[in-house]
């Protein structure tokens, strides 16, 4: 019973740790419109750094959101990808978004 309740906390923590933070969001966004290398990524996002966006890389990887491909190949290649659980998500975060746009239409 102990697990249930902590795995209830983890996720309320998860959820709370990615939503909170504006970097996580922009990688889950930009990773939802196809981008999967961080090269790119660092590109596409104004600001971001090489080295926050592998701090959030790990964390979206630690909380099972995305998982990391690496490509057997000189020079090496890395792309990342939701996972199922990712892919779920990604629907609250993107109804979460819904509702903001609905808030500032009234």
């Amino acid at each position: 019973m102990d697990k249930k309740i902590s795995k209830k906390i983890d996720v309320k923590y998860m959820v709370e740790d990615i939503v909170g933070c504006k970097w996580s969001i922009s990688v889950l966004d930009i990773l939802s419109k196809g981008i999967h290398r961080p090269g790119a990524m660092s590109r596409e996002i104004e600001g971001l750094t090489p080295k926050v966006l592998n701090e959030r890389l790990r964390k979206l990887l630690r909380y099972k959101i995305i998982e990391k491909r690496d490509f057997d190949q000189v020079p090496p290649k890395v792309e990342y990808h939701f996972t199922e659980f990712g892919t779920r998500f990604l629907r609250i975060i993107n109804e979460i978004n819904q509702l903001e746009d609905e808030l500032h239409e009234r």
